[in-house]
């Protein structure tokens, strides 16, 4: 029984190392910076609508 967990233990260890190196390889790949490099720019972007009406009247009023 012992070596069935510890086995069982190696195997997921293992599993995991993997997962882990694919999801490091994914986030250094040239093909996901172009979205990330998009994604990073969202809050800069420039927005010409105005979140709420109240935004909107305040900024008649002002």
């Amino acid at each position: 029984m012992v070596e069935v967990v510890n086995n069982l233990r190696t195997i997921v260890i293992v599993l995991s190392l993997l997962c882990f190196v694919a999801i490091c390889y994914w986030a250094y790949s040239k093909h996901a910076k172009t979205g990330f490099d998009e994604a990073a720019q969202l809050p800069l972007a420039d927005d010409d609508i105005p979140a709420s009406p109240a935004d909107k009247e305040g900024m008649t009023n002002g």
